[in-house]
């Protein structure tokens, strides 16, 4: 019996490691510390420091150890935060507008007045350090701030993951320090993001062109190039931490709707004409956040859907009856009819037609989170992820007819991608 219990706890501990860096990679909060000092510059222990983000109803009171710091993990991302510290025979001193950076240690440092001087209280207005010797190895931070100002073209993550310094673009997504884009690792809100089939984009429906969530629904976004933190691992590129938004006592939303076609698009460069595919997409979200129960429970909600259509080309095969024009191609029809019999006569293998066809492009995605305020140090998030089985289909060409002459079809399949 006693063998039998060994080997299973050996098992458990085999499983316990294999399984560590993928339980221990991800991160999803930030962390907040800081020292406390007299106006001599003295440490001082013992002092009452009070963490509140009221609008997510956050507060946790704590108290400075021997050497005048404190520190404070596993708090949301995001604020603004606003700390005070109190001290015996010391002014009170308050630090606000502080802002979370996802998986960053923030820093700050107050120093009180004795309460001899007749003054008002210290307010102390301070920003995250983000040079300081608590960095854990290159990483770039895209905060909530930068992705509702920058521009993106693709309102997709990839355009905010490009500020690295060290990113670049490859055919299957973005390459960092020089690794293959598949050597990446995604996660979202803690949960491994990354396309299962590995063999297009790194993220799912990557084949049909689809972002997994919508923009809108992102909070934060950590990109990990080297780093030396053991919860840090699990690629040999760049580990992507995502966070989604999460509600608060203020209700918020956003709604937002884009069209485009291809008079939307550029027709000449310098002197030369193109012809351009036909084109229609109109991509339209919403996002809404707010509290269920004030200071305690909050749900944030998200939608987004694309559709559209592209002409595969703007190109067609070269015949007697279109040689010259603009957009022939110097391929010869003829030759590709021949192709396309061989490969069926011999192998039965269907190419598709070469020309004339429309790629058709429809997704859905959509976000529920909810936030609980357990107590002051106890949270639970629980995120659903319409991602996880994101509804996308582009429809590609459907066999050759045939029966009679091989002609171009405007039919369709669907692939599905969950």
């Amino acid at each position: 019996m006693k063998k039998v219990l060994r080997k299973n706890h050996l098992f458990l501990l085999a499983i316990f490691l294999v399984t560590a860096p993928s339980l221990f990679s991800q991160v999803t909060t930030a962390t907040l510390s800081g020292i406390v000092k007299d106006a001599a510059g003295a440490v001082l222990p013992s002092a009452t420091v009070k963490v509140e983000y009221p609008d997510a109803g956050i507060s946790q009171t704590l108290v400075t150890r021997s050497d005048g710091r404190f520190t404070v993990p596993n708090l949301r991302v995001g604020g603004p935060y606003r700390i005070t510290v109190n001290h015996v025979s010391y002014q009170q001193a308050v630090s606000e507008n502080i802002f979370l950076e996802l998986g960053l240690n923030n820093t700050v440092e107050f120093k009180l007045e004795q309460k001899s001087t007749e003054i008002g209280g210290v307010t102390v207005v301070s920003r995250s350090k983000i040079f300081d010797d608590k960095r854990t190895g290159a990483s770039t931070n895209i905060n909530n701030r930068m992705i509702r100002v920058l521009p993106t073209i693709s309102r997709s993550a990839d355009d905010y993951l490009r500020l690295t310094p060290s990113a670049s673009s490859t055919y299957n997504g973005l390459s960092f320090a020089g690794r293959n884009g598949q050597y990446n690792n995604f996660s979202l809100d803690g949960a491994v993001f990354n396309n299962p089939f590995g063999l297009d984009a790194p993220t799912p429906g990557g084949q049909t062109n689809a972002q997994p969530i919508s923009l809108d629904a992102i909070d934060q976004i950590q990109v990990n190039i080297a780093p030396y933190d053991v919860t840090q691992a699990g690629f040999t590129g760049a580990g992507v931490n995502t966070v989604t938004k999460s509600g608060s006592n203020t209700i918020t939303g956003t709604a937002y709707a884009f069209y485009r076609n291809q008079s939307l698009t550029g027709k000449k460069v310098e002197n030369t004409k193109l012809t351009v595919p036909d084109l229609k997409q109109l991509q339209v979200g919403a996002a809404l956040g707010g509290p269920i129960l004030k200071n305690k429970l909050f749900y944030f909600l998200s939608f987004e859907t694309e559709q559209r259509s592209d002409e595969a080309t703007a190109y067609v095969a070269r015949n007697p009856s279109n040689v010259g024009k603009p957009t022939t191609s110097r391929v010869l029809e003829q030759d590709l009819i021949d192709v396309s019999n061989i490969l069926f006569a011999r192998f039965g293998y269907e190419t598709g037609p070469y020309q004339g066809f429309i790629h058709d492009q429809t997704n859905y995605k959509w976000l529920a989170k909810l936030d609980w305020n357990i107590s002051e140090v106890h949270k639970l998030s629980i995120t659903y992820n319409a991602s996880m089985r994101v509804k996308t289909n582009r429809r590609i060409p459907a066999p050759l007819d045939r029966v009679g002459p091989i002609i171009p079809h405007f039919n369709s399949g669907t692939q599905d991608t969950k």
